[in-house]
């Protein structure tokens, strides 16, 4: 029986191919480069967004008198500091901005603008203030810096735990169970001292800051989000400081309006 040399060829040529395919497959696949925290991102935060003042109106739109204290857990140190607010002294030495650092930032009314500085950092810019925050993905040390006023953020998209998807997690970032993978975790440290509310509430340089940004959309299609911020302070602060702050997003840069630091 004569065979056709040219089908014996391609025939051939088949069966090689499926084998180097299956010896392939066996090896397994090149592994796929991990996502930078950009193309990782669970909820799009960037944009304009302005903030929706739905609590402590009298504190956050007013400077309250000094003494007044409500609501904040002060211990007798951060009372006896608080006391001694003076405006003129912060204008005087150049510290209009300690209302402004991040222990208090979100709460001071205004509007944000959030993008991407590079795939593995966050900007947060605020027209009130004109601050910048820089929040830093995927870093589990904090690197040698001086104090500021906005510190150092370490940043994690927070998952439900037992995910199971082998992801990067900072030791210190716990996902807070049963909360659906739509959240950004926030650390930050390396504070120098600032205020809670700008009639002088002081927080040290051993503050702590903890922050969750939950987004949701409403049923006519508004985006929100809103972050919980947890502030804990040894020196001046008998238990922790939580607050939740609201943001609703802008279509446009409308009604920003930078301004510098006020002391009061």
């Amino acid at each position: 029986m004569k065979i056709n040399r040219h089908k014996f060829h391609c025939f051939t040529l088949l069966i090689s191919l499926m084998a180097s395919a299956y010896t392939f497959a066996q090896r397994g696949a090149p592994p796929v480069p991990p996502q930078t925290p950009r193309e990782a991102a669970l909820i799009d935060l960037t944009g304009v967004w302005v903030s929706v003042i739905s609590e402590d109106w009298r504190w956050r739109m007013l400077t309250p008198l000094r003494g007044d204290f409500a609501n904040i857990p002060l211990n007798a140190e951060g009372k006896r500091v608080g006391m001694a607010w003076d405006p003129e002294q912060d204008r005087a030495f150049g510290l209009e901005c300690k209302a402004y650092g991040a222990a208090n930032l979100m709460r001071v009314p205004g509007r944000l603008e959030i993008s991407w500085e590079d795939d593995q950092t966050l900007a947060i810019r605020t027209d009130a203030g004109n601050q910048t925050r820089r929040l830093h993905f995927n870093e589990s040390t904090m690197p040698s810096e001086p104090q500021s006023l906005q510190g150092y953020s370490m940043a994690n998209w927070e998952k439900p735990l037992g995910t199971g998807d082998g992801s990067f997690t900072p030791p210190f970032f716990g996902a807070r169970v049963g909360t659906a993978p739509r959240s950004l975790e926030v650390s930050t440290s390396n504070l120098t001292g600032g205020y809670l509310r700008k009639n002088g509430v002081p927080y040290s340089d051993q503050t702590t800051v903890q922050e969750f940004f939950d987004y949701h959309v409403l049923p006519n299609g508004e985006e929100w989000f809103t972050v919980t911020t947890i502030v804990r302070d040894p020196v001046y602060l008998r238990t922790a400081y939580i607050t939740s702050t609201d943001f609703k997003k802008q279509n446009d840069m409308s009604g920003w309006n930078p301004s510098p630091c006020s002391a009061e």
